[in-house]
């Protein structure tokens, strides 16, 4: 039965992009509104209840917060403040101009802004609010992280994530009794969450807290740790933890250096052949009693002819065993699984999904934006997250991209959205300003995860695999291969493949396949 959730598909595995004109507009600010008798004079919706009656007529509660958050100049006092009014034309006024006498000046800061409690704006009460919490006293970080917290451009997002009942409110209790340093080995003590990765990121993204290198391997480090702790003492989690450190984290440690490389790919890959190697040795024990020592071929065939496939992920460790002291069996090894298909789209689909990036403006300008990158160039999304604002280059001649060696001119009719990006990146409401990625995670000072771009670009109809494969298979029919290798970044032996695979004339595919991969 057809996912109704999913693009449709046809013939090798063709994604046939789903129409988005049936988008959901994008919500106002506000509470959600509820259905009524009332009737709102500027968004002419029956709710539930009017917020307050101006001179362009009664206005509903989300309309209200939306004008209350609207600033600018006004076109006929020129004086830049707070817009909350409407002329006959529907043009945003302030107060004076449009004669609402509505109180909304805070009694803290004095500033324009909606009230929220007590006379208090928003920032005004949000920092009495951290400041009973967090008790800074004479600590200047704990200072500093009201601030960060009152300045955000979203803080209405701050007061719902601080909110008694949660796990942020306990953590800030927790950090203003003193029972919490600020610490990364306060924070590896507690039990993992996303509120307590989401706090330790901010407070060091905002040098509240110092950094420990590279993150992702901090967090694969900590992973292993407590991976091997959950496996049986029964020298199934000493060899587990000699396989994980001798054969991946050494590795991944050496990424590391490279401030470039992806990581999330590396310890995903990683965690799942860990995993799945510890699955295996308890199962040998629990099936046929025997240690890895005496492991034979017999005894991996017979693992292997069950489901799950995943299982064929123990092939690394099995060629890791071989080389192991003490083996008294012969050579074992698990089949490499060469995939049977290359999932991929036409031509004439990429070129609608092109369309749809471009014209789709229900859409957030990053997934579009993201989804261009990946149609015209094939970028994978493990390194389009890792663009930073400085691989893309403003000159006199126009705007270039900077993927491999040599930067790439980006057309011209994308230069006004890259532009428009670059002033407003997505993800910066909250704490997560001032980050050098092109596009910013919810997380301070992360870039997105792959797995979150991903799922966005299925509302455009993108297959990330198939889109990249048809890519590649376009990229070769058009552009020579030394090219392509020096402006997109890939190895000579992946643009060799799939110029293979698109029938490609290489005269130089020999001296390519001696070139050592980037």
């Amino acid at each position: 039965m057809t996912d109704p959730g999913r693009p449709a598909t046809g013939g090798n595995g063709s994604v046939r992009p789903p129409t988005l004109t049936d988008l959901a507009p994008r919500k106002k600010r506000g509470r959600p509104r509820s259905a009524g008798q009332h009737a709102c004079d500027r968004c002419h919706q029956q709710v539930a209840k009017i917020r307050v009656h101006w001179p362009d007529g009664a206005v509903c509660g989300a309309c209200f917060t939306e004008a209350t958050h609207t600033y600018g100049t006004c076109p006929h006092c020129r004086e830049h403040r707070m817009l909350p009014g409407r002329s006959p034309g529907r043009e945003p006024l302030c107060r004076d101009c449009a004669g609402i006498t509505t109180a909304l000046t805070c009694t803290g800061c004095h500033r324009e802004a909606e009230r929220f409690r007590a006379g208090l704006c928003i920032r005004c009460a949000l920092t009495d609010d951290l400041t009973a919490v967090l008790n800074p006293g004479d600590d200047l970080r704990l200072h500093r992280l009201i601030k960060v917290f009152a300045g955000t451009q979203r803080p209405e997002s701050v007061y719902t994530y601080m909110r008694p009942g949660t796990r942020a409110r306990a953590l800030l209790e927790a950090i203003g009794a003193r029972k919490l340093a600020l610490t990364h080995e306060a924070f590896d003590r507690l039990p993992r969450s996303t509120a307590v990765e989401h706090l330790r990121a901010l407070v060091v993204h905002h040098r509240m807290m110092p950094a420990r290198g590279n993150e992702t391997l901090a967090r694969f480090e900590h992973w292993l740790a407590t991976r091997i702790t959950e496996l049986p003492e029964d020298g199934t989690a000493d060899l587990i933890e000699r396989f994980a450190t001798w054969h991946h984290l050494e590795r991944i440690r050496a990424q590391a250096t490279n401030p470039d490389a992806d990581l999330e790919t590396s310890t995903h890959a990683a965690k799942q052949e860990i995993t799945e190697a510890g699955k295996f040795l308890i199962w040998l024990q629990e099936h046929h009693h025997t240690l890895a020592e005496e492991l034979q071929q017999l005894h991996i065939d017979d693992y292997l002819s069950h489901d799950p496939s995943t299982r064929k992920q123990i092939r690394t460790f099995v060629r890791w065993l071989n080389h192991q002291q003490g083996r008294r069996t012969g050579v074992i090894d698990v089949a490499f699984r060469n995939a049977q298909s290359t999932p991929m789209i036409t031509h004439t689909e990429r070129l609608e999904l092109v369309r749809n990036c471009l014209e789709h403006r229900h859409v957030t300008g990053s997934t579009r934006l993201a989804g261009l990158i990946l149609l015209l160039w094939a970028h994978p999304l493990n390194k389009i997250v890792m663009l930073r604002r400085e691989h893309l280059t403003v000159t006199p001649q126009g705007m270039l991209l900077t993927l491999g060696a040599t930067p790439t001119a980006i057309p011209e009719a994308l230069t006004a959205m890259l532009w428009q990006h670059l002033q407003n990146p997505g993800n910066q409401n909250t704490a997560n300003t001032g980050t050098p990625w092109l596009f910013p995670g919810t997380r301070a000072g992360q870039h997105l995860h792959p797995a979150t771009l991903s799922r966005r670009l299925k509302v455009l109809g993108i297959d990330a695999q198939r889109a990249r494969n048809a890519t590649l298979r376009d990229l070769t029919h058009e552009v020579d291969a030394r090219t392509l290798i020096d402006t997109l970044g890939y190895s000579p032996g992946i643009i060799a493949r799939h110029a293979a695979l698109s029938a490609t004339p290489m005269s130089d595919y020999i001296d390519m396949k001696r070139q050592r991969p980037r």
